[in-house]
């Protein structure tokens, strides 16, 4: 009896650290803030990870060969965006053109005056 008593709290006792690890280490979890995880995990001996576990923890990435689920949410940063992008080649294109006709000036100006 005492082994298994050992054995269960060896096993709360890994349960505890590896949420505690995941809750901190992911990028995003589900279902609650991350915080809320956190004082579960600590606060409720065995339910709290094992709660984390099947309702907090985020969603793993797909494999390879898995259908790629698309949501509509906004591009995570300026370059997944194509409309950034493209006004910024716009943007860019313009700055080229006006850099240009100034080179071109200048460089006429020059031979100009020779």
């Amino acid at each position: 009896m005492v082994r298994l008593f050992i054995f269960l709290a060896a096993v709360q006792l890994v349960l505890f650290v590896l949420a505690l690890i995941s809750v901190l280490s992911a990028e995003r979890v589900r279902n609650a803030p991350r915080a809320v995880w956190v004082l579960l995990v600590l606060l409720i001996p065995l339910l709290g990870p094992i709660s984390y576990f099947l309702w907090g923890r985020p969603q793993a990435a797909p494999r390879e060969g898995a259908p790629i689920r698309r949501t509509k949410s906004r591009p995570s940063s300026p370059d997944d965006d194509p409309e950034f992008l493209r006004s910024m080649d716009t943007e860019q294109s313009r700055r080229d053109r006006e850099t240009l006709a100034q080179w071109e000036k200048d460089f006429n100006n020059n031979h100009d005056d020779d």
